[in-house]
């Protein structure tokens, strides 16, 4: 191709997304953001992302939680999911005895049951990045920094978690603080979910960064009122008839339930990187949006 005919390749599909851009900002936002999930296969991603969070994620939390109660025989993994799901009795027997006491997970604390899951992460969080990039349309990094970017993520993940678990659950019960207190502390543990939602496109989305950090963190938002609040106080109601749901298989019915609550979380977060790809969209000015989009036109 000339030099004349590749400026006006690019020319004309620089022009095709100002038009793109026109058209996403002239849909109600409801509809850009179901638009957006569709056109990036958002039912597929959730699913590849609940499958990493059942078989990464969950283990690290509860090799957490026991290593933090010192493998002690009265302590239960199952005590964390049942504060965090708000279940009651029978329930919470129930899944005391599936995961059984702290204990019995002692042998997995070691460098390579610990640091396989870790690197397990990084499959996880690359595709999380991914998923961010088709949503916020921009080309992926190259596979070194994809690594390098992803196992960041990750661990500010596993480290954001701690922290909110720390504030809204952890203070609270050890304290025995009033109602009100506990919702300040649910709205304090909101904090480390926004920053981490604000930094998520700046780590794994190429040019996440420009245009400011005041879009970026009203784009993050979008994590915590999906991430941090919808999905948390919905599960209170919805899983435990969905424990119930699988009575009689015992431990597997456990594992079933949480599987397909990792479900949920996982279309939870592709909506969140739509809903922040197309905030950032809406709200960054045109020239930025579309340079950011378009390095790899004019590169």
């Amino acid at each position: 191709m000339t030099a004349g005919g590749y400026r006006g390749d690019v020319r004309r599909r620089v022009t095709e997304r100002y038009r793109r851009l026109d058209e996403a900002r002239k849909k109600h936002p409801a509809a850009a953001v179901a638009a957006r999930f569709t056109e990036i296969d958002g039912a597929t991603q959730g699913g590849l992302v609940s499958i990493e969070l059942f078989t990464t994620v969950l283990p690290l939390i509860i090799i957490g939680f026991d290593y933090m109660s010192g493998f002690a025989e009265s302590a239960s993994p199952g005590t964390l999911l049942t504060r965090q799901l708000g279940l009651v009795s029978p329930l919470t027997e129930r899944v005391r005895a599936a995961f059984g006491d702290s204990s019995g997970f002692r042998s997995g604390w070691t460098f390579l049951g610990v640091g396989g899951f870790l690197v397990w992460g990084i499959p996880m969080s690359i595709t999380i990045a991914g998923i961010f990039a088709k949503a916020w349309r921009r080309e992926q990094f190259g596979l070194g920094q994809r690594l390098l970017r992803g196992a960041t993520w990750f661990v500010l993940y596993l480290t954001t978690i701690g922290i909110r678990e720390r504030i809204a659950l952890g203070v609270a019960e050890h304290h025995g603080v009033s109602g009100a207190t506990k919702v300040l502390l649910f709205a304090i543990s909101l904090l480390p979910v926004w920053l981490f939602w604000s930094l998520t496109p700046v780590l794994l989305v190429r040019n996440g960064g420009r245009g400011g950090l005041r879009y970026l963190v009203l784009a993050g938002l979008a994590g915590v009122l999906i991430d941090g609040t919808v999905i948390p106080l919905s599960a209170r109601i919805v899983f435990p008839p969905l424990l119930h749901g699988w009575d009689g298989l015992g431990p597997i019915g456990v594992a079933m339930a949480l599987l397909t609550w990792c479900g949920v979380i996982g279309v939870g977060w592709v909506v969140t990187a739509c809903v922040g790809g197309v905030l950032w969209e809406r709200m960054a000015p045109s020239e930025t949006v579309i340079e950011s989009q378009t390095d790899d036109v004019t590169e």
